[in-house]
This record gives C-alpha cells, sequence and structure tokens, in this order.
C-alpha cells in the first residue's frame, strides 16, 4: 500500500506523488483529496471514498490512499506502506511567513484535548520556539489567546485560512486581539514572527 500527500491546497502535488496516483489501479481517499487529485487519476482506476478510517490498514498491498496534506503531519503516515511526502500545510506557512522551520515547534489540537493543546503551546513558547498549531474546526483561537495574555502579549498570532487555495486568507493578530478564523480549514503560527 502507497499512502501519498496530496498537499494542503492545489497544485501542491510532487512529481512522485502524480506518478504513484496516475499509474494507480484502487484509489482512497476523502473527498477533497480526490478532487485535488483528479486530473491525474487514469481512466478505469477504482477510487473509493474512505467511510471508516479505521478499516484503511486492511486495503489490499497495491491500493493507494490519499492523505491530505503530508502524511506525516497530523495524516495517515502511521498506516502500513510506503509514504509519499506531499507540502504540508506547516511547509506553506513558514514559506508565506519567512519562518525557518529550525524555530518551529509542531503542536496538535485535531481531535485532541484543546487544554493540552494550550499548555503545549505555552511549554514551547517559554522555550522560544515559534508554535505551528494544527487545529479542528472546532479549536477555539480566543481561548488560546486568553491564555497567552498574562505573558506573551508582545507575540503575533497568525491564522492562516485555506492555505494554498485560491481564497487564502492570512489574519494577523496578538494574544489581547486575536485573529479570528471564518473557515473551518485554517493553521495557526504564534511567536515571537
Amino acid at each position: 500500500m502507497k499512502i501519498v500527500g496530496v498537499g494542503c491546497g492545489p497544485g501542491m502535488l510532487t512529481e512522485m506523488a502524480i506518478v504513484v496516483i496516475s499509474g494507480a489501479d484502487l484509489i482512497y481517499g476523502s473527498g477533497r483529496a480526490i478532487e485535488m487529485v483528479r486530473p491525474h487519476i487514469r481512466e478505469g482506476c477504482k477510487v473509493r471514498e474512505i467511510q471508516d478510517y479505521r478499516s484503511l490498514g486492511t486495503l489490499p498491498d497495491h491500493a493507494v490512499i490519499l492523505s491530505t496534506g503530508d502524511p506525516m503531519l497530523a495524516g495517515l503516515g502511521y498506516l502500513p506502506g510506503e509514504v509519499i511526502p506531499g507540502v504540508s500545510s506547516l511547509q506553506l506557512a513558514a514559506a508565506r511567513l519567512h519562518i525557518s522551520l529550525v524555530k518551529v515547534s509542531v503542536v496538535l489540537a485535531h481531535g485532541r484535548d484543546h487544554s493540552h493543546a494550550t499548555e503545549k503551546t505555552l511549554l514551547e513558547l517559554s522555550r522560544g520556539k515559534v508554535v505551528f498549531l494544527v487545529p479542528d474546526p472546532k479549536f477555539s483561537v480566543p481561548d488560546l489567546a486568553k491564555a497567552l495574555v498574562p505573558g506573551y502579549l508582545a507575540f503575533t498570532m497568525v491564522v492562516l485560512e485555506n492555505l494554498g487555495y485560491p481564497d487564502e486568507r492570512i489574519l494577523m493578530g496578538t494574544p489581547d486581539n486575536p485573529p479570528r478564523p471564518a473557515s473551518d480549514l485554517f493553521s495557526l503560527v504564534i511567536g515571537d514572527i
């Protein structure tokens, strides 16, 4: 089985990903991932939208599983098989904001306890890191900002919505005046940037 990162938005496929997708006989992915790669799917390939993520490990060896972004960043890279990386939201955010990746610490708040993500964010900021936070749609930027107000007022908070898409937006703020995402598809960068 191959787990292929399709990038965080249109046009973010690697050449290797295109080769694997265009040669596949069986592809599984989310609706969004399938639409992003549709021009590269060959005629006759069976394409299935993922209904049950828990059963992905039981797919046949020749299956190609699409993972949005990079499978190793909150993606499907935990599955057995070869991983073909894609351009992640982390890479694109760092490029848009001119932040060196060596300064960045990743915090996941996607499907996880949000208070844990807040604690981890505070820890990483205290270590001098810039935090790249991967949230789920229910994550509250204002709640995180409240936790930052006592000691991190000078830091910048950046909401990056729909990265890589034509309607991409980058909203900047501070802990006492945080940016507010209007989309469910966003990431967050916090720190001295």
